[in-house]
């Protein structure tokens, strides 16, 4: 059963699976949330786990930084490993004074500097979306939580250290957009092609308008109710 990038078995992974950039958070959330967790990959470092959240099978599996990335383990996981859903927990950069730093924001869409959709040949500008029952579903996990997620637009660009610098990602946030992330584009795009479900919950590590900044070990460890929002939705995306 092993592709190219994963070494999990057959039936390894569950139906949802939540998808951290660094392997070393899917590790936090697999030994803090999940019952009995199992490691499933381990291939270049990309740490998977798959046990229990309430009963209900969950996967956490990284993803790596940026689109390419992404793109990879998403594709293999819809495609080769039957995963229905994936969720991206993740950290952003706010461009926008509405968001404070650790605010989490449910991704609708993904405006994008990338490339990723060409590969497609459309005939026209494809709009990576996230899928409305995921979203829907998150939105409800976290009104029952009594967390104030923000849902908009993000901006998922292909450079960390942008030549443009600063301005010309905080220029997005005149058309709606929130926060600049690395990796929502590719994500909706393989859900899409596939015929599968994708949402990014993110949560607010820096702010490009104030200059606030969480630190490395912040990012890893603390964004916990990002994390239960997602295991929520997972939970009830089970029967969906």
């Amino acid at each position: 059963m092993a592709t190219p990038h994963i070494n999990a078995k057959d039936n390894d992974f569950a139906k949802t699976v939540l998808m951290p950039g660094d392997p070393l958070r899917a590790k936090f959330i697999a030994e803090t949330f999940l019952t009995d967790p199992v490691q499933v990959n381990s291939v270049r470092g990309i740490l998977g786990y798959t046990g229990t959240y309430k009963g209900k099978k969950v996967s956490v599996m990284a993803s790596g930084m940026g689109c390419p990335s992404i793109g990879i383990y998403s594709h293999e996981l819809f495609a080769f490993y039957g995963v229905e859903n994936i969720i991206r927990v993740g950290s952003a950069g706010a461009i926008t004074e509405k968001l404070k730093l650790r605010d989490i924001v449910a991704g609708i869409g993904s405006n994008t500097t990338s490339n990723y959709a060409s590969q497609y040949h459309m005939p026209g500008t494809l709009a990576p979306t996230a899928d409305y029952t995921l979203l829907s579903t998150a939105v409800e996990s976290a009104k029952e939580m009594g967390i104030d997620m923000k849902v908009g637009n993000l901006l998922c660009s292909d450079a960390f250290y942008n030549e443009g610098g600063m301005a010309e990602s905080i220029e997005w946030a005149k058309m709606g957009t929130m926060a600049v992330e690395m990796e929502s584009t590719a994500l909706y795009l393989e859900a899409a092609r596939l015929g599968k479900r994708a949402l990014a919950i993110v949560t607010i590590s820096d702010h490009l308008v104030t200059g606030e900044v969480t630190t490395a070990e912040e990012r890893q460890n603390t964004f916990t109710q990002m994390m239960e929002v997602a295991l929520e939705t997972a939970v009830k995306m089970d029967d969906k």
